[in-house]
């Protein structure tokens, strides 16, 4: 079966607003047994509409199609679906009655503008859209089954789920297999050196890699009967890069460093300048993570390191606040003030001033102190300063995952 998506709106295409929809579509295609093949975007035009509609329509089997349901007069998706159709347009009793039920609920009465909403290419059968104003339609155009849609990511999710995704399963495909391995601390020519004569020639399985900002996340594909070689594979991949491959799949770092700390029975404690508390929400945003993080530190001015810290104030002075001696004594500070057997700090430059040319914006210096002593890593990251931000959280949660992965028990 060949499939297709269009996306429509005048914001997709002014950048303000990412087409998250047509990836996940094709994702979820992906996972039932069927590959989108093409992929459009058109403006809230009448005629561009048509004629995108006509074009997916005559060199596919479904079409999914999301955006340009709403209330508003630059909503013209049913109008042009009706046209690329040749049908009438008319009201649906069956859409009016559910804007009347929904209106009911939410506001307590249907607004006039919503009503238009509810005309419709004559006799098309709905989707349901339990969690929106606007009703979903199918269309047969030129031999194709065509899936109409809204744009808010979470009702076309539901619509997609309840109704189109069944409605393309009863082609009767076994479901493909993708795994993904994601990797920190490598970059992409790194990967695709390591990844030279991973598969044997001729082999069904697909290879591809990704940046998926700091990670890097390398994708094996294959039909539903090769999938056992998807799993050979992967691990032939995982086995090339075993500091590195942090999670597979779903799993975030977050979780994997959650079940680890869980696993090893250490707790922890944070000091954070730079990231100003990233890496503690970070930390955080697991279920269960007080049963070992302990406490966090934003110590963002030197007065503040020396007061919660107890770093030495001519210490700060003497080497600088971001430095390798002022990151171990934050670690080792925050260790005794909490009691806890880790404490990670981080202090350095996130920009966009404050750089030298001895320590530019990105010199970040971070230190991971435990009963042995305190080991500390100077880094020079680069971008602006949400990269720096972001880069330096994720570089930390990474090393205390290896930290814990590696320590001898």
């Amino acid at each position: 079966m060949k499939v297709a998506t269009l996306s429509i709106g005048d914001e997709l295409l002014s950048g303000e607003v990412v087409d998250t929809n047509a990836s996940h579509i094709a994702g979820r295609c992906f996972e039932i047994g069927l590959r989108v093949q093409k992929h459009l975007t058109v403006g809230d035009r009448e005629e561009s509409i048509v004629a995108a509609l006509r074009e997916l329509a005559s060199e596919s089997d479904a079409v999914i199609v999301t955006g340009g349901l709403g209330p508003t007069p630059d909503d013209l998706t049913s109008a042009a679906a009706a046209c690329a159709a040749g049908l009438e347009m008319e009201v649906s009793a069956e859409a009016l009655a559910h804007l009347e039920r929904f209106a009911a609920r939410i506001t307590g009465g249907l607004h006039p503008g919503n009503q238009r909403q509810a005309l419709l290419p004559k006799g098309c059968p709905l989707i349901p859209n339990p969690l929106g104003t606007a009703c979903g339609f199918e269309l047969p155009i030129d031999g194709a089954r065509l899936f109409f849609m809204p744009g808010v990511p979470f009702e076309m999710k539901r619509m997609l789920e309840e109704t189109v995704l069944p409605a393309l399963a009863e082609e009767g495909r076994e479901p493909n297999c993708r795994i993904v391995l994601k990797l920190f601390g490598t970059s992409e020519a790194a990967v695709a050196a390591r990844l030279e004569g991973a598969l044997p020639p001729g082999s069904p399985v697909e290879l591809a890699y990704c940046v998926k900002f700091p990670d890097i996340h390398i994708i094996l594909r294959g039909e539903a009967k090769d999938a056992d070689l998807v799993e050979r594979a992967a691990a032939e991949v995982a086995g090339r890069f075993p500091r590195e491959l942090f999670a597979r799949n779903d799993e975030t770092m977050d979780e994997v460093l959650a079940a680890l700390f869980r696993e090893k029975g250490r707790t922890l404690s944070l000091a954070e300048s730079c990231t100003g508390g990233m890496i503690a929400s970070r930390i955080t945003s697991q279920g269960g993570s007080s049963a070992y993080f302990l406490e966090g530190a934003v110590t963002y001015s030197n007065q503040a390191k020396s007061r919660m810290l107890g770093v030495p104030a001519d210490l700060i002075e003497a080497k600088g606040a971001v430095s390798a001696e002022v990151a171990v004594a934050m670690a080792s500070g925050a260790r005794i003030a909490a009691g806890s057997d880790l404490a990670l700090s981080v202090t350095g430059i996130a920009g966009p001033e404050g750089g030298t040319p001895e320590k530019p914006v990105g010199t970040v210096y971070m230190a991971l102190a435990d009963a042995n002593g305190c080991r500390v890593t100077r880094y020079n990251f680069q971008g602006g300063r949400d990269a720096v931000r972001s880069i330096t959280t994720v570089s930390a949660l990474d090393w205390l995952r290896r930290y814990l992965l590696e320590e001898v028990q």
